[in-house]
């Protein structure tokens, strides 16, 4: 990937899928807006106060934070800077990994976990969005691994309760089962969310990761009153040397955004809209660039016409 390409992140050209291009950028108080939330990985090179004000700029309500800028200035200072530009803050991205066999990796993984509940709570995020993990290295006991995720979550299900934080279930395309998620599909998500209240624990529908799943539009309606993230992107090809790098902004590839939108709503969700993109040009691109692509993509691509 040598450099933004005009499909990706670009002033005028939008929606090669087909349908009329939108060039215009909608404003701050554009209805198209009022759910749109920028997850800061999205503008990577943006700090926690960068992002903030960008999305004030182009007129988006909400943001999704992460944990690394946060802590770089401390969640109460990040905490400040939303509340005063009027945000909401949709997530915070993230927890998880507790997959590790080892007692004294395992005791570290909680410990960053409850940091992150703590994180989670002073900056009033909607949830605390957890990837559970892959398998520890040279380790082939999937089902050992998956085990251990849920043992680790119900452990810490009492002390995000305490802080008044909702734990996020995010399933991972299984291209990434082995090093970061062994939760592949929203079935065993929900699987695993239900063993709990569903005001603590819920799920994340990311389209990256589920629009492939055949069983999509049945999890979705079965996790009514669980779905605490809805988070969009596209699925681009061919994928790049790096698989974590190909997610790529909505409209640029294969997914169906209205019919899983419609979806998460039939279930109740009416929380924010996420958009969260790992992908190299989109971060080479200038981030006001890259909010206003996004946003004309939003109303494009995922709301209804």
């Amino acid at each position: 990937m040598s450099g933004p390409t005009e499909s990706t992140v670009d002033a005028t050209v939008d929606v090669p899928s087909g349908r009329p291009a939108r060039t215009a950028t909608p404003a701050p108080g554009d209805p198209g807006l009022a759910r749109l939330s920028l997850n800061q990985k999205t503008t990577d090179r943006w700090s926690v106060a960068e992002a903030v004000a960008g999305c004030v700029r182009a007129g988006l309500p909400a943001i999704g934070l992460w944990r690394e800028p946060v802590r770089a200035i401390g969640a109460a200072a990040a905490a400040r800077l939303v509340a005063d530009a009027g945000l909401r803050v949709s997530s915070l991205c993230r927890g998880g990994f507790l997959t590790a066999a080892d007692p004294v990796a395992r005791a570290r993984a909680l410990d960053d976990n409850r940091r992150a509940i703590e994180e989670a709570a002073e900056v009033g995020a909607a949830c605390l969005v957890l990837v559970v993990g892959g398998l520890p290295e040279g380790s082939r006991d999937l089902a050992g691994a998956r085990e251990r995720a849920a043992d680790g979550i119900a452990e810490l299900v009492p002390y995000a309760a305490r802080h008044g934080v909702r734990l996020g279930l995010e399933p991972m395309h299984p291209i990434f089962c082995a090093d970061r998620g062994v939760l592949s599909t929203l079935g065993q998500a929900l699987d695993l969310a239900e063993r709990f209240p569903a005001e603590q624990v819920g799920v994340v529908v990311d389209t990256f990761h589920v629009w492939w799943d055949p069983d999509v539009l049945a999890q979705i309606a079965r996790a009514r009153g669980r779905i605490v993230s809805f988070q969009v992107c596209d699925w681009i090809t061919p994928l790049p040397p790096d698989a974590l790098l190909s997610r790529g902004m909505m409209g640029d590839g294969h997914i169906d955004f209205r019919l899983l939108r419609r979806a998460v709503e039939a279930a109740g969700y009416a929380g924010d809209i996420e958009v969260e993109i790992f992908n190299a040009d989109v971060w080479a691109a200038d981030p006001d660039a890259v909010v206003a692509t996004l946003s004309r993509r939003h109303v494009a691509e995922v709301l209804d016409d």
